[in-house]
């Protein structure tokens, strides 16, 4: 897989220029959703570089992460003249950059693109690290393939732009990151206050958040080994978010994965012996500032369905999880039965009331 840069931009315009100066291209094309095409193409509509760019607006929200609109991007490529020598820009949040990321691996089977994310989700995990792919089926990013942005620029400024749930959607995965890596990341994720939030400070802790990502990424780029650890809280949340969409009521990818994490610590606490006070402590951040999504234990079947078509999956009917030792401490490759992922799903219930 190809080496991916991340570059935590100062000046956004003149970073840009640089990334699109190291391709050789026929022409260059920005993809952008219904909101990104207002509120973030004007700050670089008068870069130069993009100043002959074919534009391709798509709808917004994980709805248009589909076939049809994939379809959509890759008739406008063929249409407006794109051919594999062509550049694609995506400027947006987590569907943008999956799903252009995919557009741009199979057209004419692999274009270069450059993500420029838009929100905290992206940010700090659609954008880096090669996954790309749609929505099928009803299940989450069914169909896919690795395939790196050359470069991913990073501007905090976007942020400002975000409302209170999309931010913390993105930074549920820097808590899952948190989680992975070491105890002082994680007790600083605990501490930032939403209410008054310091945008300097973030882009501080994106950066360690991103720098978590790219370190694992590249010990195992094709997710055989310790990439997994990337997944822990997404068995759950997938099938969470699964449940959601399906049920025609969406929810935000990292509000899914946060209660996701709330199960799959429960199963590190009864399994590898996750310590309680920071289950308890990563518990209340995460029902203070998520709440919970609404169930009954008659969902509890069609939860464990969802889990059973989960990409992660080793084998048919056999449920894999990422689990935590510690705060650092990942092992890969666990199971769960029916009965013990009930289990999880009850203390779920009982303990985010």
């Amino acid at each position: 897989m190809n080496k991916q840069q991340v570059i935590i931009c100062q000046n956004l315009k003149e970073d840009l220029t640089q990334a699109v100066r190291t391709h050789n291209y026929d022409r260059l094309f920005i993809l952008t959703d219904e909101h990104t095409n207002v509120l973030c193409l004007p700050l670089l509509e008068d870069t130069e570089c993009l100043k002959d760019a074919v534009k391709i607006n798509i709808g917004p929200g994980d709805i248009h992460k589909n076939l049809e609109t994939l379809a959509y991007v890759w008739s406008q490529l063929g249409e407006k003249g794109g051919t594999r020598h062509s550049l694609l820009v995506n400027l947006g949040g987590g569907m943008i950059t999956d799903l252009g990321g995919f557009a741009a691996a199979t057209f004419k089977r692999g274009i270069p693109y450059i993500n420029i994310p838009t929100t905290l989700l992206s940010m700090v995990d659609a954008a880096v690290g090669g996954k790309t792919g749609i929505n099928f089926n009803d299940l989450k990013n069914e169909i896919g393939a690795f395939y790196p942005a050359d470069q991913v620029l990073i501007h905090s400024g976007f942020l400002k732009t975000l409302d209170r749930h999309n931010l913390l959607s993105g930074y549920a995965e820097m808590l899952k990151h948190g989680l992975i890596s070491h105890v002082s990341h994680w007790a600083e994720l605990l501490k930032f206050d939403f209410d008054h939030a310091d945008y300097n400070l973030l882009q501080k802790l994106i950066g360690e958040s991103v720098n978590v990502k790219e370190t694992v990424v590249k010990k195992d780029p094709f997710e055989k080994n310790i990439r997994k650890a990337l997944n822990f809280g997404h068995t759950i949340g997938h099938a969470f978010e699964s449940f959601s969409l399906h049920a025609n009521r969406p929810v935000l990818h990292g509000y899914a994965v946060a209660w996701g994490m709330v199960c799959e610590l429960y199963l590190s606490h009864l399994r590898v012996g996750f310590p309680k006070d920071k289950l308890y402590q990563t518990i209340r951040f995460i029902k203070e500032n998520y709440g919970r999504l609404h169930f009954t234990c008659d969902d509890y079947e069609t939860f464990y369905n969802f889990m059973k078509h989960d990409k992660k999956n080793s084998a048919a009917g056999v449920i894999n999880f990422t689990l935590l030792a510690d705060i650092g401490d990942i092992r890969i490759n666990q199971t769960a039965t029916q009965e013990e992922i009930y289990e999880l799903l009850d203390f779920y219930s009982e303990t985010m009331g």
